[in-house]
């Protein structure tokens, strides 16, 4: 909170300057005119004091000032002297200047915030998913829809959103169906809670995650023109191997997201609160969507599980005692478990894992080892650039 606090801090400055510019431009003169205006000299001091208070981003903060009005006349007549179009371009430009330096202290400012807000936005989200599970535990599956709750049921879904609010503050875009969501929290109607579950939460949930991992940064690339590696007719072999070391449990959980979140026929996917797997790793949730032209759209509940497990293999105690552990998540039933891990099963694990699919089990138990994940990253291989798994 105390850093959330400079941010703010350095916003308000920030937002000062942006319209004291804004009164600046409008009070520079387009033609030449010499002459004192005492209005724009106090702005344009104003503006140099609030430039000093802005602190840099990444050494950088802004330097360009207001043109002195007299010095602005005698570079327009100078330039007009020249009858040179370019030298006119340039006098412009050195107007604009704080302008556009303006523009791009906000770009990196607006960056900077949504690094630091990064983590806490996630738990955020994540709590809210299990605050609208509780909603829905508490009204039951039949309730109906012109049914008003409680208010107290909205409490904790009210004030996570409003500390989405404060974390946003306006360096991310509110999605589109956030005004939606606020009002259905504020009538609480059953009928409220089914568009929160069905529409307003997953399209708010999914602009915020979008909003976060900086869909337009760029991912380091180590050559200046891609016709030089071309021309030198590059031989050897092709590794189909990760480097899974290169990546922590948080980031190989984050890949197993992108990879539900990405892929058609996944829908909602979302990071589950109550974890309870021994090496404290979240489970994933997902809707698996199944087109059936004979049967319509059948939709399965799915619960991945994520070992990040380089030096040891998942074993038949584990797979035995995660299968287990899904009978506790409360309802909708989970139709389908995957183990997502970047090792192997062991032998006796794997022949489990197939008789019990065999006999009917339930739930389905699906095993994506390192070489499963590697074979879904080889078609995607923007995911393996943006993680940095490519062995060297």
């Amino acid at each position: 909170m105390a850093a959330l606090e400079q941010f703010e801090a350095t916003e308000a400055n920030l937002t000062k300057l942006e319209r004291l510019w804004d009164e600046i431009a409008a009070m520079i003169p387009t033609e030449i005119a010499f002459g004192e205006n005492v209005e724009y000299e106090d702005r344009a001091r104003s503006f140099g004091l609030l430039v000093a208070s802005l602190p840099s981003i990444g050494g950088w903060k802004p330097a360009a000032t207001p043109p002195d009005l007299d010095g602005l006349a005698q570079s327009r007549l100078d330039a007009m002297e020249i009858d040179e179009l370019t030298a006119q371009v340039s006098v412009e430009r050195w107007i604009e200047e704080p302008g556009r330096e303006l523009r791009e202290y906000r770009f990196r400012f607006n960056n900077m915030r949504r690094a630091l807000i990064r983590d806490a936005l996630i738990g955020l989200i994540d709590q809210i998913d299990a605050d609208i599970r509780a909603v829905r535990a508490g009204a039951g599956p039949d309730a109906e829809a012109r049914r008003q709750l409680d208010r107290e049921v909205w409490i904790n879904v009210r004030e996570h959103m409003k500390q989405i609010e404060v974390l946003l503050g306006s360096s991310v875009k509110k999605p589109a169906r956030w005004s939606d969501m606020m009002r259905h929290i504020h009538f609480g109607y059953v009928g409220d809670l089914h568009d929160i579950e069905a529409m307003d939460w997953p399209d708010v949930k999914s602009a915020l995650r979008k909003g976060l991992y900086g869909v337009n940064e760029a991912v380091p690339v180590q050559v200046e023109d891609l016709s030089t590696l071309v021309a030198a007719r590059p031989t050897g072999p092709i590794t189909t191997a990760l480097a899974w070391s290169k990546i922590d449990d948080q980031t190989f959980e984050r890949l197993i997201f992108t990879l539900i979140s990405d892929t058609p026929g996944y829908e909602n996917p979302e990071w589950l609160m109550q974890t309870r797997a021994p090496d404290r790793g979240r489970d994933l949730s997902v809707t698996r969507v199944v087109q059936d032209e004979l049967s319509g759209t059948l939709r399965h509940r799915v619960v991945i599980q994520c070992k990040h497990w380089t030096t040891r293999s998942v074993s038949l105690a584990e797979v035995s005692s995660t299968k287990e552990q899904m009978a506790l998540w409360p309802n909708p039933r989970v139709d389908v478990m995957i183990i997502a891990t970047s090792g192997r099963f062991t032998a006796d694990a794997v022949t489990w894992v197939e008789q019990h699919n065999g006999n009917g089990g339930l739930p389905r138990v699906e095993m994506w080892p390192e070489s499963h994940l590697e074979r879904l990253l080889a078609a995607r291989p923007a995911v393996i650039a943006e993680f940095g798994l490519r062995a060297r």
